[in-house]
């Protein structure tokens, strides 16, 4: 109840700002349609909790688990409310120059949308599922009750409504907030501010504005990417602060603190700079560092970008300030923390490739990270940095052989040298690119495939805490060779398979294999809605701010969200069309049911075959298996599968029974390396089957065998802990270092 109290006093704050609409004039549609959001969500939640909950049931401590979703659901309000205090800005005590730079740092921005919408419109799919556990949680002991709920609420999870169209008309559509007003709002509010925006500036050029007032406002009014004289940027208020590494410096300009790139003299003429520029401002997205404005002085051979976010420090350096020295084991962030990093990486890069750009550098020292100013939480904002590198200058750098050019990309980008310089850059690289490692070569590793693999490692060194492979003995041309053969880093055992299962897909050593980053961001924000409905699972008590704690039971979902992900492409040709789109935040509301739609279907499913002792059924449905090995038994699926139209989603979409067993191997061409004669046939003849990585031996059991089966809790759709049978684990053969083989 405290939690939905301060979710009300939010929307309060935002209430009083908005009396004052009439004077917003930076971003007022944007501004408008945020507060309107949240008041809809709040009403959506509010409604949802008097249908379903008693007010005296949150004495008796039964309101628990609503908890955390609140608590995000308050996060993402007191967000919204500070986006709409930068928009008014200083109106009245500041002077005009407060204005100008307010005007300046907002106007191209789509924060609006993309960030604060984009959040709450997940956070509210989260406290709608809560309510429900809730609800069935206070009428257990009335067996009546919990029937007529369990009916009521089964209604709402039609498979009929696997449409987005039928899905926006439905009483569930309005509750997420997935309206048709509200999508249309969003895809054309920043463009009504801009034109707001123009209409302003002509009423104020019709009064008395200084020469600077008036360059200003030339450069509000003018398109993203079009080049400026440095003029309107050097004169007034425009002072160095510090350097920031590289060309970039902080400077101080109409009062506020921009990012700047700064090139002087042959570098300001280099054609390099203007590709440089007109690509960073092709971009617009929260998680991708961008150019807003560019300037140039022809006769002092000056050339400036000014950034989106003053961001000076990359993961790399992140993680090693963070574990206080330069020794490991570094310091680990809360499990929630870590996906949600994840997620803005890979919107991010989803946001790139939808833009047919592709990074090919992707690594620690390209990805920005600091810490959430002002906000007690430990939650991170990440971006994406480094992909306008020079395609020229990459040509002739291989990545085997040249170590410091991980950290030359990102001195491209608005970041400091990782300070990584001694790590391989090739652990990085996936191994098609390090095949195609000769000068010239350089368009192989700008391929989205390369992109999802070099995710993959970023993926592992969150999760762990550890640069992949840095416990390797080889390293150099060595390292390189191994990472072609299949060699892949160890995660620990106490790893949450449903993130390993991840990441082992996106660094498979076959690229047709590994999903788009499209499917990547769906399954992260269901993970992450998880951890926020199990506030166990990343060892805090609900919140992030929490120091983590080793859980001491790491119960699972009840089903592998890369199956629900594949399922549901076969299910749904839009989204297959999605990967090659730009991404639209309103989809976000369906595609949260749609995963709570399979992921119930598919329990039951499960909870079935359990109940009928089926071996093959618990199998199957027990996620990523032990270490990601599923047997060759499927639980039927639920949701009638349409043909897959897209040759991207039919190589890699399959359901679990096309699922590898075992260790994944592939064809030798596939950098897989060739296995003896003797061992294959001992394999097909149904003996153990070894899996040798490093001059290490995995023992793994054939897949018509299955080991002795013990009970282990188990996390069901609606929150309750269930017992479910699962299969024996599979012990690892110690001694030596390892190597986890890809999910095939």
């Amino acid at each position: 109840m405290e939690q939905l109290r301060q979710v009300g006093e939010a929307l309060g704050g935002i209430a009083a700002l908005m009396a004052f609409h009439h004077e917003l004039r930076v971003n007022p549609r944007q501004c408008r349609l945020l507060a309107d959001a949240c008041e809809l969500a709040f009403d959506a939640v509010a409604a949802e909790v008097r249908a379903c909950l008693r007010f005296d049931d949150r004495l008796a401590g039964r309101w628990k688990p609503l908890e955390s979703p609140l608590r995000e659901l308050c996060r993402a309000v007191r967000d919204a409310e500070h986006y709409i205090r930068l928009c008014f800005g200083d109106l009245h005590g500041g002077g005009g120059g407060s204005w100008w730079a307010r005007a300046a740092a907002l106007t191209h921005g789509v924060e609006c949308v993309q960030l604060h919408l984009h959040g709450l419109l997940w956070c509210v799919s989260v406290v709608l599922e809560s309510v429900e556990v809730v609800a069935e949680a206070t009428a257990a002991l009335n067996p009546d009750e919990l029937a007529r709920r369990r009916v009521l609420f089964a209604r709402d999870y039609d498979k009929d409504l696997l449409d987005p169209a039928l899905f926006r008309r439905s009483r569930v559509g309005r509750a997420y907030l997935a309206t048709q007003e509200l999508a249309a709002r969003m895809d054309t509010a920043w463009a009504e501010d801009r034109w707001l925006l123009s209409q302003l500036l002509d009423e104020m050029r019709s009064k008395p504005l200084s020469r600077q007032e008036h360059r200003i406002a030339d450069l509000l009014a003018a398109p993203r990417g079009e080049p400026h004289p440095a003029s309107a940027l050097l004169l007034g208020d425009f002072h160095m602060r510090r350097r920031l590494g590289g060309s970039l410096k902080e400077v101080q300009w109409m009062g506020e603190a921009f990012a700047v790139k700064h090139y002087v003299g042959v570098d300001a003429d280099d054609a390099a700079v203007g590709a440089e520029a007109a690509l960073l401002t092709s971009v617009a997205h929260p998680n991708v560092a961008h150019c807003r404005y560019c300037f140039h002085d022809e006769e002092k051979r000056e050339a400036y970008l000014v950034m989106d976010q003053i961001m000076s420090k990359d993961l790399g350096s992140f993680f090693k300030e963070a574990s206080g020295s330069a020794k490991r084991p570094r310091a680990q962030l809360p499990l929630v923390v870590v996906v949600d990093a994840m997620l803005q990486i890979a919107r991010g890069m989803e946001h790139l490739h939808s833009k047919k750009i592709y990074h090919g550098e992707l690594n620690p020292s390209n990805v920005l990270v600091k810490t959430r100013g002002g906000a007690a939480d430990a939650y991170l904002v990440v971006k994406v940095a480094g992909f306008a590198g020079d395609p020229a200058a990459a040509a002739v750098t291989s990545p085997g052989r040249k170590a410091s050019h991980a950290a030359a990309a990102g001195a491209n980008a608005n970041a400091n040298a990782s300070g990584n310089g001694s790590v391989n850059p090739c652990i990085w690289y996936a191994p098609e690119v390090l095949e195609n490692d000769e000068p010239g070569q350089a368009a192989a590793r700008r391929t989205e495939k390369a992109d999802v693999y070099s995710f993959g490692m970023i993926s592992f060194e969150l999760l762990t805490g550890k640069i992949p492979f840095e416990d390797n003995h080889l390293q150099g041309d060595n390292m390189s060779k191994n990472i072609r053969a299949g060699e892949r880093p160890l995660f620990p055992f106490q790893a949450p398979k449903y993130l390993t299962g991840l990441t082992r897909r996106c660094w498979h050593g076959d690229p047709a294999q590994r999903p788009p980053f499209s499917s990547i961001c769906r399954v992260l924000r269901y993970v992450k809605r998880f951890l926020v409905m199990n506030p166990e699972q990343h060892g805090g008590q609900g919140d992030a701010s929490t120091p983590a704690q080793p859980p001491t039971a790491m119960p699972t979902p009840p089903v592998d969200y890369l199956d629900i992900e594949a399922l549901l492409l076969r299910k749904l040709p839009a989204w297959q069309k999605q990967a090659d789109a730009a991404p639209r935040v309103a989809d976000v509301p369906f595609e949260m049911y749609a995963y709570r739609v399979v992921e119930r279907e598919r329990g039951k499913a499960a909870m079935l075959h359990i109940g009928r002792g089926s071996d093959s059924g618990s199998e199957a449905n027990s996620l990523c298996g032990d270490e990601g090995v599923h047997s060759g038994a499927t639980v039927p699926e639920v949701v009638e599968a349409a043909p897959t139209s897209s040759p991207r989603a039919k190589a890699w979409s399959r359901s679990p029974s096309s699922k590898s067993t075992g260790s994944s191997r592939l064809a030798p061409s596939a950098s897989s390396p060739r296995k003896p004669a003797g061992r294959v046939a001992a394999a097909k003849a149904g003996s153990p089957q070894k899996s040798r990585s490093m001059g290490v031996v995995r023992q793994v059991a054939p897949p018509q065998q299955v080991g002795a089966l013990r009970r282990t809790p188990r996390i069901m759709s609606d929150g309750q802990l269930q017992a479910a049978v699962i299969p024996q684990s599979r012990r690892r053969v110690a001694g030596g270092h390892a190597s986890d083989s890809e999910l095939g």
